[in-house]
């Protein structure tokens, strides 16, 4: 512990739920079922919030032993909110369903946020398939994580302001959440960038040197190039405050 550290009391004693926003995932929810019950300690409460999947989602991811929930309204913002409601945890990690993190991330979020300087977190998304690791797009979020608050949002990154996103497996304090009104249910695209932005009202968002492993799906599907081109269009027009017209460029794949 450094000098610099404002520890909270027996922070690290307490519970962490994992949150997981899914739609049309029953690809990937045995494989999300052995990550889950590979982690050590393990997670006090798993909750999935179903968006309206039509692929069966639900019914295998019961099947596999998770408390699933469902929300009327499809969105991650609105998913997330609606998992917060349904756990007692105080601290939170929102975890896609194609992502893996460390297997001691229980342990790592809760001494992380010991720290009451550290108002949210998140690890080190390192982007792959099957047989291929996307090096250059990992790169390009990683360095993403300083240049977007410091070109769109200074004022928030001179206080310590990050951006990460849903690839780099959030964790937060459930009480912070619910104090800065959550997700706005209104994003349908850039809802985890708005979230680290609340969250700098608290404190500093960072970047946790762990890699959690995700899945390169969306990159395969529409190659390196346009899906760099479309990530950096996104961040420009959610810079510039055109945050609520951005999902017309982000297709679901997993509508597709």
């Amino acid at each position: 512990m450094t000098k610099k550290q404002h520890v909270r009391p027996n922070q690290a004693l307490k519970g962490v739920a994992i949150i997981t926003p899914i739609y049309n995932e029953a690809l990937e929810l045995r494989r999300f079922h052995k990550t889950i019950s590979a982690l050590t300690p393990p997670p006090h409460e798993v909750v999935l919030v179903d968006g309206g999947s039509t692929d069966g989602s639900v019914v295998i991811a019961q099947e596999l032993g998770f408390k699933v929930i469902t929300s009327k309204i499809k969105g991650r913002a609105a998913q997330i909110n609606l998992g917060i409601d349904n756990i007692q945890s105080p601290l939170v990690m929102v975890l896609h369903a194609d992502s893996a993190p460390p297997v001691d991330c229980v342990t790592v979020i809760q001494h992380v946020l010991r720290d009451e300087k550290i108002s949210l977190a998140g690890f080190t998304p390192l982007l792959s398939g099957p047989d291929k690791t996307r090096w250059l797009t990992s790169f390009h979020n990683w360095i993403k994580t300083w240049y977007a608050p410091l070109l769109f949002r200074p004022y928030h990154f001179i206080k310590g302001g990050r951006l990460l996103f849903g690839d780099h497996a959030m964790f937060f304090r459930r009480d912070d959440f619910i104090k800065l009104g959550g997700c706005d249910p209104s994003l349908l695209v850039m809802e985890d960038a708005d979230l680290c932005l609340k969250f700098t009202k608290l404190g500093r968002t960072r970047l946790i040197r762990r890699i959690t492993h995700t899945s390169d799906r969306r990159i395969e599907k529409w190659g390196g190039f346009k899906s760099n081109m479309i990530f950096i269009f996104i961040a420009i027009a959610w810079g510039f405050g055109f945050k609520h017209v951005v999902s017309r460029f982000y297709p679901d794949i997993r509508d597709q």
